[in-house]
């Protein structure tokens, strides 16, 4: 009796690992940016809606880098949500658009210089 009780102990330990494994792994949704020219991917982490953005570069005798832009103006943390990321469908836009999901307020977000910046969010 002892054996079935600690194995069913264990299984269910094991299962909120996996869960919580799962949920660490949907902190964050990446996508693309829309402009067919440029090789930018945003992120946004799911509950802050903090934005970020990284994009490939070339450089002389190497493999090249990843550049990545912190979040500035209005794309730091926001109230506490379920955020993601929706991309327009003009091949020349290179932002994205940050979106509360229960409230339906969104935001457009972009690259500007060395940072990624973010309209105040309107419904």
């Amino acid at each position: 009796m002892r054996t079935i009780a600690w194995f069913c102990a264990g299984a269910w330990a094991a299962a909120l690992v996996t869960i919580s494994g799962a949920a660490l792994a949907e902190e964050y949704v990446f996508l693309a940016s829309p402009q067919t020219d440029l090789n930018r991917v945003f992120r946004v982490e799911t509950s802050t809606g903090e934005v970020g953005a990284c994009q490939y570069a070339v450089r002389n005798g190497t493999v090249g880098v990843t550049l990545c832009f912190t979040p500035g103006e209005g794309a730091g943390p926001q109230e506490p949500g379920a955020y993601g990321l929706v991309a327009s469908n003009h091949q020349q836009e290179g932002g994205v658009y940050r979106v509360e999901k229960r409230t339906g307020r969104m935001s457009a977000c972009y690259v500007l210089g060395d940072q990624v910046v973010c309209t105040p969010q309107a419904r």
